[in-house]
């Protein structure tokens, strides 16, 4: 028998942290701050801490087990091999329906910038259907595009907070707010929950693994490296926003970094820091394009998802027919969804995903062991603590949609045992 096409090894380290950069910067600088400070006020500085020491935990987790499974697929992969079929696909699910409602929020996060009032969800759908063509033409220009765009990101945020720091506006006093502890600790972890879905970005590497170069030396450095540069963009950011609005003004508005600028004498600015957090979300959308075609290639080479996904371009070496579909059902959501809750849904997804990861990690043999198994066990609790205090409404969409997942895969496995007999 044959084995089925593989995907093309075109990406060196440094194209991969940019995938990671692109996927984590855009989402979380211009979309999880506002809903962050809601829950938490100034409290979100410790759910901001909370989200990165759940996400290092389960970075370090996929790095493990993308060094030794270094083919396209991600968790979902993983938990196949370790954990058995149904925990791979409960992983796979979680990260399709969550990551799509990512895509979907990013592109939407794109056209509350770059859009006329009344057109963004045409102009969102417009910007899916561009992306998803770049990547349809190869990962070699999926990776040279998004260089470029996180080149413009970080130019546009270094910008924004030197104009920020640099008039008279900023107050550290406001930092604190009314306290650290105002919201409490159950208001802290849901920040952090929402605040995971800015650095969730780098699953988009682990996931391209079979076109990463020497994957088990490339991958581990590049998730490790991509999420310490995105830490501390966020910290800077975080603080920025804090000392110049406090925290009821970053709740207050969905464009936080914009309104920063135009607090101080740097309002002229305020158009160069539109286009970098446009072009800071088209990058985000970008990889998620990208992670989430690989994905849905391995659950189809699997039958978890109709098997005619599984096709590799001739010319491309792309999943043409999983970026494809995908794109459509992006447009879909788009036409429907709400902003805040495609985050939360979209955390809900993804931490049940690196749930899946940290219990997969934590049972590799010694051979294949990178970091403690502490590690492993603290990012699964995390990760179901997370959940827990996520929005009731992203909670209970979350459930419903895994129950449908889980009712898809019954059915064809019946239907699979009736053909059979």
């Amino acid at each position: 028998m044959s084995s089925p096409p593989a995907l093309a090894r075109r990406l060196g380290t440094f194209d991969a942290v940019l995938i990671g950069l692109g996927s984590m910067i855009g989402a979380g600088v211009f979309a999880a701050f506002t809903p962050a400070a809601q829950a938490a006020g100034s409290g979100l500085l410790i759910g901001l801490l909370v989200a990165l020491v759940v996400a290092f935990c389960n970075a370090t987790s996929s790095a493990q087990l993308a060094a030794a499974y270094p083919s396209s697929g991600g968790t979902y992969l993983y938990g196949r091999v370790r954990l058995g079929p149904w925990s791979g696909y409960v992983a796979g699910w979680g990260f399709v329906i969550g990551k799509t409602a990512s895509a979907a929020a990013m592109a939407m996060t794109f056209a509350a910038y770059a859009a006329p009032a009344g057109w963004e969800r045409p102009v969102a759908i417009a910007a899916v259907v561009i992306l998803a063509a770049v990547n349809y033409h190869g990962v070699s220009r999926t990776a040279g595009l998004t260089r470029i765009l996180v080149v413009a990101v970080i130019l546009a945020l270094g910008l924004a907070v030197a104009l920020c720091w640099g008039g008279s506006v900023p107050d550290a006093g406001m930092i604190a707010g009314g306290g650290l502890l105002a919201h409490g600790w159950y208001g802290i972890l849901q920040s952090a929950g929402l605040l995971f879905f800015a650095f969730a970005g780098y699953a988009r590497i682990a996931t391209m693994g079979e076109e990463v170069r020497n994957p088990r030396y490339t991958i581990p450095r590049a998730i490790v490296i991509a999420l310490a540069i995105t830490a501390v963009v966020y910290a800077v950011i975080a603080i920025t926003l804090l000392a110049v609005l406090g925290p009821d003004g970053v709740a207050a508005t969905p464009t936080p970094l914009t309104d920063a600028v135009d607090q101080g004498s740097g309002a002229w600015a305020t158009p160069m820091v539109r286009i970098g957090a446009a072009v800071a979300a088209l990058g985000a959308l970008l990889a998620l394009i990208a992670g989430l075609g690989r994905t849905a290639l391995a659950m189809a080479r699997e039958h978890d998802l109709p098997h005619w996904l599984s096709a590799i371009h001739p010319r491309y070496k792309v999943p043409h027919r999983a970026e494809t579909v995908l794109a459509v059902l992006i447009c879909v959501v788009i036409l429907v969804a709400d902003l805040r809750g495609a985050i939360g849904f979209s955390s809900f997804g993804v931490l049940v995903y690196y749930l899946v990861a940290n219990v997969a990690a934590f049972t590799q043999p010694s051979a294949d062991r990178r970091y403690p198994k502490a590690l492993q066990v603290l990012g699964a609790l995390a990760c179901v603590v997370l959940v827990a205090t996520l929005p009731p409404l992203s909670v209970g969409v979350g459930l419903a949609m895994f129950a449908v997942g889980i009712c898809l895969r019954l059915g064809r496995l019946h239907g699979a045992r009736l053909r059979e007999s």
